[in-house]
């Protein structure tokens, strides 16, 4: 069985070994394009520290689900919301170019050569536009977080009152009072 046969069989494995190879590539890169990048990790990692030093590390281990892991879920969420961003940003200057380039093909090819070019410079401001907001929203979380410090330690049955006895009672507290995130740190009981 040295002839023709012989050929087919052997062709026939390399294909599907090739093919096995290929998929095994392709996989994990798929599965990564949903994973942060290390960038948005260290971000969310010097946010979460600034936060826990704002809220003492119990109050910030009640923020997160009342367990050792409380910094790494801390990250792990900011990690995440930040690569949304990022995502959403892209999207909506791919949106956004494509419409600019359809309105007036002629201003727009002077304008930016290009839609990679367009979409990565909306891409860019968008971002930083974003930084920002998360930038001062960081600041309120902060600034609520001492305040509820200081709250919780002042006046205890006060603060009992207004956000309950549960463990996520910090974390109700840190929401509504620093503006634009509230229900975040709300845990199901």
């Amino acid at each position: 069985m040295d002839g023709p046969q012989r050929k087919g069989k052997d062709s026939v494995k390399k294909l599907i070994a090739s093919g096995i190879m290929a998929a095994a590539l392709i996989a994990p890169t798929a599965a990564n394009a949903e994973e942060p990048s290390s960038t948005e990790y260290k971000n969310a990692a010097k946010e979460c520290k600034a936060l826990k030093k704002a809220a003492g590390a119990e109050n910030f281990k009640n923020m997160f689900g009342g367990k050792k892991n409380a910094f790494g879920k801390c990250v792990s969420q900011r990690a995440k919301q930040d690569q949304k961003q990022s995502e959403t940003a892209q999207k909506n200057a791919a949106k956004e170019c494509k419409a600019e380039r359809d309105a007036d093909p002629q201003a727009f090819k002077q304008k930016y050569k290009n839609l990679g070019k367009c979409v990565s410079e909306r891409a860019k401001q968008k971002e930083q536009e974003q930084a920002k907001q998360e930038q001062q929203q960081d600041e309120a979380e902060k600034n609520a977080a001492k305040k509820c410090k200081a709250e919780r330690k002042n006046d205890p049955s006060g603060f009992a009152q207004r956000y309950g006895t549960r463990r996520n009672a910090f974390g109700k507290c840190v929401s509504r009072n620093s503006n634009g995130s509230a229900g975040q740190y709300l845990q199901a009981q």
